[in-house]
């Protein structure tokens, strides 16, 4: 059974001295808007929810090179693996229809169900496919309370990286940058509407609810060590219907406008902020991992 009610939920987190997601056409350094505020993409969210999942044990299509669980080299050879339960007859248009194959996909992979895929494959005469899958899982950038501010660092490398190790080779020069201390708020939101045609369900739902409070847990690396960013609270509006009491604009509003007003982020204050804003509307405010 396919989600039943509307879901609209956002996600507060912090960074402290950590690059949370750099720009590669400005020297990798944090993203920002024109306003200076810090930006963090949907991709990137998108991908850590994915690599929680996963951990989780679920199966996932889009995998990180560096997370893959089934040594599959690209995309196209997971989708055309048997081992799978799919195959290639699936991306076979004289074999099975487009409808059938997205059903198929969607069965397979929670990512596809939840956010969508395109399968664009090319192929010999008429044998090309292009398979659009329409996620009801949404998620906007995330952007911070404020301005941010960057630090950088100068680093070297003055080891050997290749050779006999005799003659020492010349010191590479570059550029480590970090968000010193921000809040970043993220929206999203899950639409019956469009999970009927993938089969995302409410255990799918459940399944999301469970893994974003620890988004960035088993997400350490150089630019982000482990504690430096973290999810301070998770907040999930679940409506009475699939069409919802309210918009998701006026939804997110309620915690924009306590955000405005500078108030508490702590979790009494949202409570009781947001139990209140909307009638009949009631918010679980879940805090971090």
């Amino acid at each position: 059974m396919s989600l039943t009610n509307k879901i609209d939920f956002a996600l507060i987190f912090t960074v402290k001295n950590a690059n949370p997601n750099g720009d590669p056409l400005n020297g990798n350094r944090p993203r920002t808007d024109y306003d200076g505020f810090g930006e963090i993409t949907d991709v990137c969210l998108k991908r850590k929810i994915r690599d929680r999942l996963q951990e989780a044990g679920e199966s996932i299509f889009v995998q990180s090179d560096e997370k893959k669980s089934d040594g599959m080299p690209s995309l196209r050879s997971r989708a055309e693996s048997d081992e799978f339960g799919v195959g290639k007859d699936t991306f076979n248009s004289k074999k099975t229809s487009v409808d059938t194959a997205a059903k198929i996909c969607c069965e397979k992979w929670l990512d596809v169900r939840a956010f969508g895929q395109v399968f664009a494959y090319k192929g010999s005469g008429s044998d090309g496919v292009s398979i659009p899958v329409r996620g009801p899982v949404t998620i906007q950038s995330a952007f911070s309370l404020e301005p941010v501010s960057i630090s950088s660092t100068q680093i070297t490398k003055s080891v050997s990286g290749e050779g006999d190790g005799k003659k020492k080779s010349s010191d590479t020069m570059g550029m480590k940058h970090r968000v010193d201390n921000a809040t970043y708020v993220a929206f999203g939101a899950m639409t019956p509407q469009l999970a009927e045609k993938t089969g995302f369900s409410d255990d799918d739902a459940d399944k999301l609810k469970a893994v974003l409070p620890r988004l960035f847990e088993g997400d350490a690396s150089s630019a982000r060590p482990e504690g430096s960013m973290a999810v301070s609270h998770l907040i999930w509006w679940q409506h009475n219907s699939k069409s919802g009491q309210y918009s998701s604009a006026k939804v997110h509003q309620t915690l924009r406008s306590h955000i405005e007003h500078g108030e508490s982020l702590d979790t009494s204050a949202l409570n009781d902020a947001l139990l209140s804003a909307l009638e009949g509307l009631e918010p679980q405010v879940i805090e971090g991992f």
